[in-house]
């Protein structure tokens, strides 16, 4: 149990922090309008890219979707051309999923309490948190990497960040640190340091507003946190790919909601024999995911009449498109690259 004393030290490093995040919190778009929807879908694209990157993404899509309606209007096929270029589809195709969610059961207005928030498809406890205490004042955590490391250095805590119960301990550091009524200010505050400045590798210790009360500073053990004992090897994963192509055009079809790269366009597996088809040549590519090491392999053939080209696009459920027609869909970054490579030489 924390005493008084100790009680008063964390909220003194949380007011702290918050006067440090007045005047040197990042300047971006969404945080002055305060929208749910806003900050939902920025919350979403930024979980797997730095917001340097991003914001082109972010403003382009908010252009296209700028609220649930409109989001929940488009196909699915619209959505994911606008993610183009953020990767992790299922992204997109959740946050389309949760906007018919947000129409059908909360009438088109985004929901304020907590669980329901939770509730609409792809969101978190961290997203769930994040929303609800900047647009709403929820009085919780928005804990994500940003707070493992931020935390975990500020008190030299080993607990194990790769351990279940990793969540509720700093969910509980947290809350001792953050003033009432100022959650969505600490949260951001928390994104803040840990994205500038206590960053993963290199942090600029000498330069954080907080270093005074960094334990792992005072030790000088800052890259022994945090703790992460339990690592996940990465899956090997071969895709075979045929590039069936006749002229200037090619096939392809949509993936199904199964295994990786949900209702995304890709080339076939595999052509039938009695096709009078020649190979001229193969392409091995390398890509990482975050569970999985993929080996993707393309064999490229030619098919020189084009009614044996339209029967086996007929019969194999195949688009027939071009390069500039195939720029309208969403592909895996692979394949992407596969078709940038042999069409814009």
């Amino acid at each position: 149990m924390k005493t008084n004393k100790q009680n008063a030290d964390f909220l003194y490093i949380g007011v702290k922090l918050l006067k440090w995040f007045s005047v040197h919190g990042r300047d971006l778009p969404f945080r002055k309008a305060q929208d749910p929807y806003k900050i939902w879908i920025c919350e979403i694209i930024f979980q797997q890219t730095k917001i340097q990157q991003g914001l082109n993404h972010y403003h382009r899509f908010i252009n296209r979707f700028p609220d649930v309606q409109t989001l929940a209007e488009a196909s699915s096929d619209e959505v994911l051309l606008h993610w183009k270029g953020l990767g992790y589809y299922s992204r997109a195709l959740n946050i389309h999923k949760a906007s018919h969610q947000i129409m059908e059961n909360f009438g088109g207005v985004f929901p304020q309490e907590y669980d329901d928030i939770l509730s609409l498809k792809g969101v978190g406890k961290y997203t769930a948190a994040a929303v609800h205490s900047i647009c709403f004042g929820g009085q919780l955590p928005a804990v994500d990497g940003n707070f493992y490391r931020v935390l975990s250095r500020i008190f030299a805590d080993d607990y194990d960040i790769s351990t279940t119960g990793a969540f509720s301990h700093f969910s509980s550091l947290a809350l001792l640190m953050m003033p009432l009524g100022k959650a969505g200010e600490f949260n951001q505050a928390v994104m803040d340091l840990g994205s500038e400045i206590c960053r993963p590798r290199n942090p600029y210790c000498e330069i954080c507003p907080l270093n005074a009360d960094c334990t792992a500073f005072q030790l000088k053990k800052v890259h022994e946190f945090p703790k992460k004992l339990k690592k996940i090897k990465p899956a090997e994963l071969q895709l075979l790919y045929v590039f069936v192509q006749h002229g200037d055009h090619f096939l392809i079809r949509r993936r199904n909601e199964s295994s990786i790269w949900k209702k995304l366009y890709e080339f076939p597996t595999e052509i039938d024999e009695k096709y009078k088809t020649y190979e001229l040549d193969s392409t091995e590519i390398k890509h990482k995911l975050t569970h999985r090491n993929l080996t993707v392999i393309i064999r490229h053939f030619i098919i020189k009449s084009q009614k044996e080209f339209e029967t086996l696009a007929a019969e194999g459920g195949f688009y027939i498109v071009d390069y500039e027609q195939s720029a309208a869909k969403s592909f895996p970054k692979p394949l992407e690259n596969y078709l940038k490579n042999r069409f814009e030489k």
